[in-house]
């Protein structure tokens, strides 16, 4: 089966929300407890930096959105970005080859710095982002409580273009 990746668009939405969605249920994926209001989601993107993975029936498989990390001037060329992958497509590089599509528009965009949180636990991502040329920055501890007061780490990875 072929995989098409092509700039994300609004009418993506329910797709890219049912795939959010299932990374939130995972409890590997991210913090947030529910997905965000479609607007919000696509406002708080950098223009450019999101795509979607699309497989012969035209189904969105998976995603690659990226956020600016600070407003101040000086960060800039600084993006967090987020890769996700539909249930049951894992292990087909869909998430590889999302992440490197990121990495080139971002070069093609001046950014310096790509980075994410990944929580420990999430080994596939982790060795996903290492293969793609990120590294490991460090390991933040005991990062953020969750409602049942349980702590959690994440890993912090980043990739920096030649530029930076």
């Amino acid at each position: 089966m072929t995989i098409v990746l092509r700039p994300m668009d609004p009418s993506d939405w329910a797709a890219v929300e049912r795939i959010y969605a299932d990374g939130i249920a995972s409890g590997l994926a991210t913090f947030e407890a529910a997905t965000p209001d479609r607007d919000a989601f696509l406002a708080s993107r950098v223009a450019g930096l999101s795509s979607v993975a699309v497989d012969d029936d035209g189904a969105i498989v998976g995603w690659v959105a990226a956020s600016q990390v600070s407003a101040r001037a000086v960060y800039r060329g600084v993006v967090e970005h987020s890769v996700y992958v539909a249930q049951g497509e894992h292990g087909r590089g869909i998430g590889g080859m999302l992440l490197r599509r990121l990495i080139a528009d971002a070069d093609a965009l001046g950014i310096w710095t790509i980075q994410s949180a990944i929580f420990p636990e999430n080994v596939g991502s982790i060795r996903l982002h290492e293969r793609a040329g990120f590294r490991v920055v460090g390991t933040r501890e005991r990062i953020a409580q969750m409602p049942d007061g349980t702590w959690r780490d994440t890993v912090l990875m980043e990739r920096r273009s030649a530029v930076g």
